[in-house]
């Protein structure tokens, strides 16, 4: 793209680690304009990120970087990220900070990230209640209320990818958990059947009825298949939730993570922030 800024001080970065891509972008500081693109395979050794990222930036300083992860980012290192190995004993904040010792560096997990971003300006904008699903490489969700992502004690709200499969689960260390039935990683090995998006809708249709959303929205890599999830999904919605939801893809599908990753570089690019 044609677009440059006139001085270092100008631009942001951020990254979105998933379980198989990685994406990045560095963008106009003031306005969130993405000026250039690289996506690159995910790589336990951060240096590879850190090398894309410095390729984009050519030789600009970022005020900020912006990062969503699969797992839970803390200061010790990355929980739940088991498709990441390493990363539970990787300080990514730090690390990061360390690497951009000029940026204010900001962290978040990616599917929390994708949900706050399709509230701030997506399929979510003035859901009370809303609910963002991700179907990509693994599964979770998000639940966003009075314009707040829920984030649960440890950071963990949303991580259905560990939800029990059925009575037999119950107290048992060694289960199949929900992630490996359903999710893309799960389709890689299996086609989009009934027994599939059955499981999903047994899982989907019980957080729906605690949660009570106005609407549900649907991101990831799986909405490439929105045509056969959505009938089967919506069928077992009306069937069993007491007031039914609007069931919708996500306006940004495929980037919502790294746009939620660069509205927080934006936000912490701030002067007063």
């Amino acid at each position: 793209m044609s677009f440059a800024p006139s001085d270092s001080e100008q631009v942001v970065l951020a990254v979105d680690f998933g379980g198989t891509k990685t994406a990045l972008t560095v963008a106009d500081a003031r306005r969130g304009t993405r000026i250039s693109d690289l996506a690159i395979d995910t790589d336990p050794d951060l240096q590879r990120a850190v090398g894309a990222a410095r390729t984009l930036l050519a030789g600009r300083e970022p005020r900020a970087v912006g990062v969503s992860t699969i797992g839970i980012p803390g200061p010790d290192g990355v929980a739940l990220a088991t498709n990441i190995p390493g990363w539970d004993k990787l300080p990514l904040a730090r690390e990061l900070a360390l690497e951009f010792p000029r940026s204010a560096i900001r962290v978040a997990t990616d599917v929390k990230a994708a949900a706050a971003h399709e509230y701030a300006s997506g399929a979510l904008a003035g859901c009370e209640p809303g609910l963002y699903v991700n179907l990509g490489t693994g599964l979770a969700v998000a639940v966003v209320t009075q314009g707040a992502v829920l984030a649960g004690r440890h950071g963990a709200s949303g991580e259905i990818g560990y939800n029990l499969r059925g009575l037999a689960d119950v107290g048992r260390t060694d289960r199949v958990p929900l992630e490996d039935a359903v999710s893309g990683k799960a389709l890689q090995q299996a086609a989009l059947t009934r027994e599939f998006t059955t499981e999903l809708a047994f899982h989907l249709v019980n957080l729906t009825i605690a949660v009570d959303p106005e609407r549900i929205v649907v991101g990831g890599g799986m909405v490439r298949a929105w045509d056969a999830l959505h009938g089967p999904l919506r069928a077992a919605l009306d069937a069993a939730v007491p007031y039914p939801p609007q069931l919708v893809p996500a306006a940004h599908p495929y980037d919502a993570p790294l746009l939620g990753a660069l509205a927080l570089a934006v936000e912490a690019a701030r002067p007063d922030t």
